[in-house]
């Protein structure tokens, strides 16, 4: 629907005419030379049908309403009690509805000028019928009337119709309207000064007629004082100036019948929808430039807060002697794909004092017979039904004895000096958790790439700005340290949410406990292979984000100081950024389009590679801080055709199942073991 009415916006809004000036000029060889202006079908020709006007005058107006323009004219006829026939463009009265009714109240008649201001002698007959019935359905709406009345676009005096344009007219007209042309041509479309405009609209030969002026179209300030001129000039010479029903001879209401009122509201109806396709594309476009503002704010303030962080821990002391116990905890539903390398890598780190705890969370592959099979030392497996990734976390906790949780998915890879990196900020007591470095590690494929562009580019590159600004909302599930007291402070993990991650950063940096990043603290996990892997990952983070956000809802008007960074920056960030943003992002993307088709398309795509190019140069920096090769940067230009569009509509998606109360559960994402680590992967 919102396509449509934005794709109808566009149709209307760029495809009216932009000039009034007349197509052909006078022709001695057109058919209706000597017609009045005033004409009706009559055995498939177009014949006149108004008495000798005498030295009766009646003015027309053209192109409007003008916001501007019209009341103005309406204001001089009102003034001089003339009354006019005002031939509207029906897009245009839709935009100005108050307009139309104003001209209705002081007694003016009102025409049809098509919908668009296209002409009426080209194009399919279909699209020329819709011109006019779409005008029709407006006029009906705003007023309870309809109009019989008819000026062609682009049209003057009946000599200037020729054959092909007459048989054109009759196939429009039908035994349905008047053809309104005009008997004066004001040529006030000239803009060639009052006097000329004056000139021109007044009759020869003391003969009287339709004279055509204009209220919209452009700027319209010497048509207004020609008609202060004008006007008292004729009555001067006798003239009279009277309606075009007066001038045909005929009643009003025959030039403009009630409607009834299951016409008037479906008329009202249709009314509005334009209406509000024009509001949605105008609202639409102020969300483009707060759209643009945010994300160009954002990206000057990663550049400079993720700088700052580099800055700060390349001079930071590295605190060696600080190894506390740590137990890895490894959650495992169905992972015999990875597992044993998982715990492999987890087993050669070089730290002193930890622990390996696999939680078997009711598997009903071969994970459990895998981990038992190893034989490590410091390893222990323990099997428990099936009750959650939250359950299986804190069951390994409630077994473990370190004084330091580290948690690893069951599909990651650990490097020797992981562990070591990974606990080194917890010897500040003010930290409460550490964030490790994610790496995908089968980025081999496009969609390998695409993601290994977004961890990059995206989370790493947060974790570095939420560290300066104290307010990391998620320590991933892939590695993360947690201080057992901190743990225990907020009670372990939730299962109250599908992002036990988030659900407990956010908790924990309630507590005023701070979240650091550490970049050296690297793990190589699986990323999903397929779309459909990856469509079910995403959907489970982002509704489960939804769900944190809510849970911790209470920081945001706490008054607990120690909840502010949670409360203040956490979750107003992630609501903007990870939930509205990607929701309007599509709307802005159907705008592009809009752009492309309907207006000029260079600014259009001048701003599609300004954003490409500077989403390349925050990749390119990120890249360089993660100390990866740029090489995979070739793929980022396709992802905003596909990987982002996939992004948004998960992002809506679990917005929907969130809004209706849809539960979700957690489940494994199909694995492949293509994990490669370290420097092999650069590529």
């Amino acid at each position: 629907m919102v396509t449509i009415l934005i794709g109808f916006e566009g149709f209307v809004a760029h495809t009216i005419g932009r000039t009034s000036e007349p197509h052909t000029a006078a022709n001695a060889a057109a058919p209706l030379v000597g017609s009045r202006a005033l004409l009706t079908v009559r055995d498939g020709r177009l014949h006149t049908g108004q008495p000798p006007p005498g030295k009766r005058i009646a003015l027309t107006f053209d192109d409007g309403p003008d916001p501007k323009w019209t009341p103005r004219v309406a204001a001089v006829l009102r003034e001089q009690h003339v009354p006019a026939a005002f031939f509207v463009v029906g897009s245009e009265a839709t935009r100005h509805p108050d307009v139309v009714r104003m001209l209705a109240r002081d007694g003016h008649e009102l025409g049809n000028h098509t919908f668009t201001h296209a002409a009426l002698t080209t194009g399919a007959g279909w699209m020329r019928r819709t011109q006019l019935d779409l005008t029709e359905a407006v006029l009906v709406g705003l007023t309870g009337h309809f109009s019989r009345l008819v000026r062609p676009p682009y049209s003057a005096t009946p000599d200037a119709v020729t054959p092909a344009q007459e048989r054109e007219l009759v196939d429009a007209a039908e035994s349905r309207y008047v053809i309104a042309l005009a008997d004066i041509d004001s040529k006030d479309w000239q803009r060639r000064g009052i006097a000329h405009t004056v000139a021109s609209a007044t009759p020869r030969n003391g003969r009287g007629g339709v004279v055509m002026f204009h209220d919209g179209g452009g700027n319209r300030s010497q048509t207004v004082a020609a008609l202060k001129v004008l006007i008292p000039r004729l009555r001067a010479r006798g003239y009279e100036f009277v309606s075009l029903a007066q001038l045909a001879g005929v009643p009003e209401a025959v030039m403009s019948p009630p409607a009834s009122a299951a016409e008037q509201r479906r008329g009202e109806l249709f009314t509005w929808s334009v209406r509000f396709a024009f509001f949605l594309v105008g609202l639409l476009r102020w969300l483009v430039l707060g759209v643009g503002l945010l994300v160009t704010s954002r990206v000057v303030l990663l550049f400079v807060l993720a700088s700052h962080h580099t800055r700060l821990t390349r001079h930071a002391e590295q605190v060696d002697v600080f190894t506390p116990s740590v137990s890895v905890v490894v959650p495992a539903y169905n992972e015999e794909v990875g597992i044993e390398r998982a715990v492999r890598s987890l087993a050669a780190s070089d730290y002193p004092h930890f622990e390996i705890l696999v939680v078997d969370d009711g598997s009903i592959d071969r994970t459990a017979e895998i981990v038992t099979s190893l034989g490590l030392d410091r390893l222990r497996l323990i099997r428990q039904d099936n009750a959650g990734k939250a359950s299986a976390l804190n069951t390994g906790m409630r077994f473990s004895d370190g004084q330091v949780i580290v948690m690893v998915d069951g599909d990651t890879v650990f490097e020797a000096d992981t562990i070591r990196n990974l606990v080194r900020p917890l010897a500040d007591p003010v930290v409460g958790a550490v964030s490790g470095n994610t790496k995908v590690g089968n980025r081999r494929g496009l969609l390998g790439r695409w993601q290994h562009i977004e961890y990059v580019t995206g989370f790493n590159l947060d974790r570095r700005m939420y560290e300066v600004l104290q307010f990391t909302p998620t320590v991933p599930g892939a590695i993360g340290a947690f201080r057992r007291e901190a743990l225990e402070d907020v009670g372990g993990m939730s299962g109250g949410t599908l992002a036990e991650d988030t659900d407990v950063t956010l908790a924990i940096g309630r507590t005023g406990r701070r979240v650091m990043y550490a970049e050296q603290a690297r793990a190589w996990t699986e990323a999903p292979s397929t779309l459909g892997g990856l469509w079910r990952q995403r959907y489970r983070w982002s509704y489960g984000t939804m769900q944190a956000i809510w849970k911790h809802r209470g920081a945001v008007v706490s008054r607990d100081p120690r909840q502010a960074r949670i409360g203040r920056r956490a979750i107003p960030y992630m609501l903007c950024f990870q939930i509205l943003l990607p929701m309007i992002a599509p709307l802005i993307d159907l705008l592009a389009v809009y752009g492309l088709i309907f207006t000029d398309p260079m600014p259009v795509a001048a701003g599609w590679l300004g954003f490409n190019a500077l989403q390349l140069a925050l990749a390119a920096f990120a890249f360089k801080l993660d100390r990866e090769s740029l090489r995979p940067l070739w793929a980022l230009p396709f992802q905003q055709f596909v990987y982002r569009q996939m992004m948004y509509l998960v992002i809506i998606e679990s917005t929907i199942s969130a809004l209706v109360g849809i539960r979700a559960q957690w489940r494994t994402i199909e694995r492949t073991g293509d994990v490669r680590v370290g420097l092999e992967t650069q590529t």
